[in-house]
């Protein structure tokens, strides 16, 4: 599940600069292809003939992560991860509850596919937890940890789900954070490799869907402070902005030697992703001018030019590293090699967005701030801008090129208060709003010929929201984490619906 930071009130997304006098030279220096200075203007793909319905073989699923609902935090040889420490620090999270049980997903997984078949899903994206497998990051793989993997993997395929493995989300050993301090080494893109290595192994055999690295965003930027304390694990504080990117170039280049490890290990042909919670960007109206402006915000606003823009096209964006100067991360020879890894599909984890205009002013564009009234979801970051899912999809195309790269919603959800009806039933009607919004939007964007194909819900239960804890409830089922009893709400039904009508309901 993405995280995004808590922004002052009003403002929607981070603003950089654009332009610096010496891009020139930042961009020589670092042999950075020039075109990737601004976004290019490609053609629209031709509209499909529309209709009500989804295409066949759309892909309908549901999605967790390992440390947020598989609890069994000390048993059968798991170690801690820095999310474990975090949590039992105090302050950290806001309920101070933490994932030492969490769903219990870890004795409960067959009752939790069993909610998969009766929800009608055949896409089932998880995390493994690194710390479970290789307790101490690197060397010997504990093979009861990965028993469980091998038991779940086995029950999703007998009631024909197919797994989609997400080998990293968040829950980095806490044994490799003691020994070098994680994502501030080069060493960890190795041993994250090594441990890719070890997984694709055992279970290349059944997963055929690998997803290297979940949200760089939400573990390096949100992870590490500069001379503050950063709200996410493992919450160490830096001294300057330049240690903050080289954690993020580092895991660019650990998703890299993943990309490589799993192709080189997986007993037969396999799939490799990356999952990006990049920032969207909408104009502010459909006229070619906001259109224009809203591909240059695309590839040059930070977040996106130093990290999506890498990883898709081998070279950091050189309006973004202009406007980093000396705090622009060391790249050592090859690097961009390794991290520009082919991508068999690109991972989408999509919540909100913002909105851009054309302006006069150096950069072309504007990144229009909220106002205190625009309408937002249960958590402060979640603006409700259902068509920021479509304009995603739509400029991975447009401004990056990117027209025959597969794509899939990976993530995509909003927390409800839930209460309980007299009738025993879960109204969530704000759910279902927000998911018949976004999912008229992913809609628009399949039958206008973007390569979408398919759509993973977040999330499959209530789990634990990371800061927040269990006070926020993305699941459409919802659970008791006093009985850890599972009920589906109305959303699940809706979402039922959806999927066997293969259409917005």
């Amino acid at each position: 599940m993405t995280q995004n930071p808590q922004n002052p009130p009003g403002t929607n997304r981070r603003t950089f600069l654009a332009q610096s006098a010496g891009l020139a030279a930042v961009v020589a220096a670092a042999g950075i292809p020039t075109s990737l200075a601004r976004a290019q203007p490609t053609a629209q793909p031709a509209a499909a003939p529309g209709n009500a319905n989804f295409p066949d073989g759309f892909m309908w699923g549901a999605a967790t992560a390992a440390y947020q609902v598989e609890g069994a935090a000390a048993e059968d040889g798991r170690k801690p991860s820095v999310w474990d420490t975090f949590c039992h620090s105090p302050g950290h999270i806001k309920t101070g509850d933490t994932g030492d049980i969490a769903c219990d997903h870890y004795h409960r997984y067959k009752e939790d596919v069993k909610l998969m078949v009766e929800l009608g899903i055949k896409h089932y994206r998880f995390s493994i937890s690194w710390p479970r497998v290789v307790p101490d990051g690197r060397g010997a793989v504990n093979e009861k940890g990965m028993d469980f993997y091998n038991r779940l993997v086995d029950l999703l395929l007998e009631n024909g789900i197919t797994p989609h493995c997400t080998l990293f989300h968040w829950d980095s050993p806490q044994a490799l954070e003691d020994m070098y301090g994680s994502w501030r080494s080069r060493d960890i893109a190795k041993d994250f490799a090594d441990y890719c290595t070890q997984t694709v192994k055992r279970l290349g055999d059944r997963i055929t869907n690998w997803i290297t690295i979940n949200e760089i965003y939400c573990f390096t930027y949100m992870g590490y402070g500069v001379n503050q304390p950063p709200p996410h694990a493992p919450g160490t504080i830096v001294k300057t902005q330049k240690e903050v990117q080289q954690t993020v170039h580092h895991a660019l280049l650990a998703h890299g030697m993943a990309c490589q490890a799993i192709r080189a290990a997986t007993p037969k042909p396999a799939k490799v992703a990356l999952v990006v919670n990049f920032d969207t960007y909408v104009p502010l109206t459909e006229m070619p001018a906001d259109i224009e402006a809203t591909k240059k915000a695309f590839v040059e606003e930070h977040h996106n030019g130093t990290v999506l823009v890498p990883a898709l096209t081998g070279a950091y964006n050189p309006v973004t590293l202009a406007a980093l100067g000396p705090d622009t991360p060391d790249i050592q020879a090859g690097d961009m090699e390794i991290i520009a890894q082919p991508l068999d599909m690109l991972g989408y984890n999509n919540y909100t967005g913002s909105y851009v205009r054309a302006a006069a002013n150096d950069r072309g564009y504007e990144v229009l701030q909220l106002p205190q009234d625009y309408p937002s979801m249960y958590v402060p970051w979640l603006n409700f801008v259902p068509e920021s899912i479509y304009w995603g999809v739509r400029m991975i195309s447009e401004a990056l090129g990117k027209t025959d790269l597969p794509i899939l919603i990976t993530e995509n959800g909003c927390p409800t208060n839930d209460e309980v009806s007299t009738k025993d039933e879960i109204l969530d009607l704000t759910k279902i709003m927000f998911l018949r919004s976004y999912l008229s939007n992913v809609h628009r964007a399949v039958s206008e010929g973007y390569p979408l194909i398919g759509y993973i819900h977040w999330s499959l239960m209530d789990n634990f929201e990371w800061t927040w804890g269990f006070s926020r409830r993305f699941g459409i089922t919802r659970v008791d984490f006093n009985t850890l009893t599972r009920t589906p709400k109305e959303s699940f039904r809706w979402y039922q619906t959806a999927i066997r009508e293969n259409r917005v309901v």
